[in-house]
């Protein structure tokens, strides 16, 4: 459950990235220029960020799910700092991918 919760927040981190419209043209070469779509970056972000918090929950409960919680949002954090100037392209990858990996190991 905590390999959901990171690739759940990896993802959010990733989402929230590219809701700025520098790091947007870093990773694709466009310009993002719509609102519209960097607001929908920015709620999904939001949103995956949630989610990451649930799962830490109830995988942890609420003694110590919050503190797990944190310590990876900072994890994911350090993780997309390091990968995004050098391979943004496998950052951006790497977001859609672990959550849909993670959840496969989680099932199995």
């Amino acid at each position: 459950m905590l390999l959901l919760a990171l690739s759940l927040t990896y993802s959010a981190y990733t989402l929230l990235c590219l809701s700025m419209p520098k790091h947007y043209r870093h990773v694709t070469g466009a310009a993002a220029d719509h609102r519209r779509s960097r607001r929908l970056f920015r709620v999904g972000g939001w949103l995956l960020i949630a989610l990451s918090f649930a799962s830490c929950v109830q995988a942890a409960g609420w003694q110590f799910g919050p503190v797990q919680w944190v310590g990876l949002l900072a994890a994911a954090g350090v993780l997309l700092v390091f990968l995004l100037p050098y391979k943004p392209k496998t950052a951006a990858g790497l977001a859609v991918v672990a959550p849909l990996g993670a959840l496969l190991v989680y099932w199995i």
